[in-house]
């Protein structure tokens, strides 16, 4: 993941897990946010949500051995800032569960599983200008 990208940059998840789902929960952090992501999932998870649902710009979910498909969201970066890229699903989630889930689901759906992936790495910051 680059640092940084022109406005008008389009993100597209590829999973290449034979397992796992994957999604990709791109949001604007708020300007005056100063944490890293990293310190801002140490948080306690309501206020990670809090964060994330605030500026959330979109949702990108992928399902094991589905290079490039794209179930739900164009994630087209158009606005300046500094933007946290997820990914809340639990690990070992069964994603057969946890796609049928999300589409009964306002915000991330509760599923089985352990830890989300985020916990596990699957985060970054990018800016965009």
């Amino acid at each position: 993941m680059p640092a940084s990208v022109e406005a008008g940059t389009e993100l597209q998840l590829t999973n290449v897990s034979s397992d796992e789902v994957h999604e990709l929960v791109l949001t604007r952090l708020p300007d005056d946010e100063e944490r890293s992501i990293e310190e801002i999932i140490e948080q306690p998870r309501p206020e990670v949500e809090g964060i994330v649902m605030g500026g959330l710009a979109g949702v990108s979910v992928a399902p094991p051995e589905a290079p490039g498909n794209v179930v739900e969201g164009e994630l087209v970066l158009d606005e300046p800032g500094r933007y946290a890229l997820l990914c809340f699903i639990p690990t070992g989630a069964d994603p057969d569960e946890y796609l049928a889930a999300a589409q009964e689901s306002e915000g991330p759906p509760d599923v089985e599983g352990g830890p989300p992936h985020m916990f596990q790495g699957m985060h970054a910051e990018i800016v965009v200008e």
